[in-house]
């Protein structure tokens, strides 16, 4: 039998439901049950794909293919399982469902409604390919009390009652601001929330509370009081100084107890012995290197969330912390070598990750020759190394007006746009001019390795998968010309056609990937291509 878990969230966003949920999760899989992970996003845009990082965050995109929200890989790191594309939905992908059913006639002439015809498709969505689940834990967007996530909590409603409330579990994460100057924790915002939820018809069973100070008896007692729920059941989340520290904390709050007992389910041992190895590595981390991220949004860095949690695992497994000095791209154009220069001092490796658009782009490619120059170990995702390949064809190749078609200007295009390709053996056909949110090569796509090349040796294997999510690519027609230039192609798609991969020979670390290595990367399991980085930046 599967059980389902709703989290919430209210008094204020970025709480960080996605780690608790994440948490829960990581509990349940240690308890050897098998669990699955949704997020329920009330925002009205099919997914986040084309939505500003600014706003949103990164797009964190699914083994499958999928654009969703960040949590997901809060997930997938925290469970060290895939998630899939049945794993995010939206309101605008669940209206956008429900008008193509009513234009093609499958409400056979009904009046189309909120209830019960969208919440129909919420619930469709939660109990959707699912097989031998132990638990669902569904985590909605938003704050209660949003309007657009009215009719998902009228959705998780009907669904507990559908399914027996008993194999339903209400999780509700709030906030306890403690005001300095009363020496007070206040405890009222989180009866309000808890109110509007009830008034949406949802008893929380489990209040997960966010403080900077300690929750005392008194406290826990007045919330279980006004909120109706079990002092036990009051669980205080303060403050941590490592987000992999949650799931020990969260046993030791005992949340995964209580989990079990709500469920009427026969305690397991919980096996965290992965947990305490990692704690004990994140305490005893020795050492200190510097990493520049030369970034569009350097205001921002949610927009780069899955790349930052890659650096630390590789810091991690090498042993030494890695400070980011996040770099404004656009800083570094129109600038002298010296300014550049003064930009890197201290600096002992560089990424340039992934983007779209033409802003930041001179600034990022001033930034990939001063790393070829001073061989300083560099690593290009995606528009970071098709910038590195626009680089070396202006300065070493000489080809002075070499760009990109993206970017709409007339050069010689090193990089353009993939108008087909090959997936799953069907031919996926493009142009120019097709909607924005789906011309994306998007998903896992197998890559050769060439032997003797430092992506061969970081891999350790011949054939490798990794996600993508872009439109161009280097073009196949001046690669004889990069090679021969001793710009050398390390990882090809297994036809030949695709460069995956790129690096410079000579160099301890100078690489480029078409894909975004950092979606693949776990505290336990940290990705190769940035420990080998780090490994040069010690």
């Amino acid at each position: 039998m599967t059980r389902f878990i709703f989290v919430t969230g209210g008094v204020v966003s970025s709480l960080g439901k996605g780690m608790s949920a994440a948490t829960v999760g990581a509990l349940l899989r240690a308890h050897g049950f098998k669990v699955r992970m949704r997020k329920l996003d009330p925002y009205l845009n099919i997914d986040p794909g084309t939505m500003s990082p600014l706003q949103h965050g990164e797009v964190y995109v699914t083994e499958d293919g999928a654009e969703t929200d960040l949590d997901l890989g809060h997930y997938e790191r925290f469970l060290h399982q895939f998630a899939r594309s049945a794993d995010s939905t939206s309101g605008g992908k669940i209206y956008n469902n429900v008008l193509v059913k009513e234009r093609r006639g499958d409400y056979l002439g009904a009046t189309v409604q909120m209830i019960p015809n969208v919440t129909d498709e919420i619930k469709d969505f939660i109990r959707s390919d699912l097989t031998d689940e132990d638990f669902v834990i569904c985590e909605v967007g938003g704050t209660v009390g949003d309007i657009e996530s009215l009719v998902f909590l009228e959705a998780i409603r009907q669904f507990s009652n559908d399914i027996k409330r008993k194999n339903a579990m209400f999780i509700h994460l709030t906030l306890l601001p403690y005001i300095e100057t009363a020496k007070e924790l206040k405890t009222k915002p989180t009866q309000h929330s808890v109110r509007n939820l009830l008034e949406k018809g949802i008893q929380p069973d489990m209040l997960i509370c966010r403080s900077t100070v300690r929750l005392a008896e008194s406290e826990r007692k007045k919330i279980a009081l006004f909120c109706n729920v079990e002092a036990e059941n009051i669980i205080p989340a303060l403050d941590v100084d490592n987000v992999y520290k949650l799931p020990l904390i969260y046993r030791e709050e005992g949340v995964d107890t209580r989990l079990l007992e709500y469920f009427g389910i026969e305690s397991k041992t919980a096996d965290m012995s992965d947990w305490e190895r990692l704690a004990e590595r994140i305490d005893n981390v020795s050492g200190e290197t510097t990493l520049a991220l030369v970034v569009k949004y350097a205001m921002d860095s949610d927009a780069y969330k899955s790349l930052k949690e890659a650096i630390y695992h590789a810091g991690l497994m090498n042993g030494v912390k890695v400070k980011i000095k996040w770099i404004d791209a656009e800083m570094l154009e129109n600038v002298s070598d010296d300014v550049i220069a003064a930009h890197f001092k201290g600096i002992k490796g560089l990424i340039v990750p992934g983007g779209f658009g033409v802003r930041g782009t001179e600034g990022k490619i001033n930034a990939i020759r001063y790393a070829r120059e001073h061989k300083l170990p560099y690593l290009g995702i995606c528009l970071g190394m098709q910038l590195a390949v626009i680089e070396f064809a202006r300065h070493v190749m000489n080809i002075d007006d070499a760009g990109s078609t993206e970017f709409e200007r007339p050069c010689t295009p090193v990089i353009s746009l993939m108008t087909e390709w090959n997936r799953d053996g069907e031919k996926a056909v493009r142009s120019k001019n097709s909607n924005m949110g789906g011309t994306l090569r998007l998903g896992a796509y197998p890559c050769v390795l060439k032997e003797g090349t430092v992506a061969r040796r970081a891999y350790g294997q011949p054939e490798i998968r990794e996600r993508h999510r872009h439109r161009y690519e280097m073009n196949i027609g001046y690669l004889q010309q990069f090679e021969k230039a001793g710009l050398i192609i390390s990882g090809r798609s297994p036809d030949g056609e695709l460069p995956e991969m790129v690096e410079l020979a000579g160099y301890p670390f100078f690489v480029g990937v078409q894909f975004h290595p950092e979606l693949k990367s776990n505290p336990f399991d940290a990705h190769p291509l940035f420990v080998e980085l780090v490994k040069n930046i010690k």
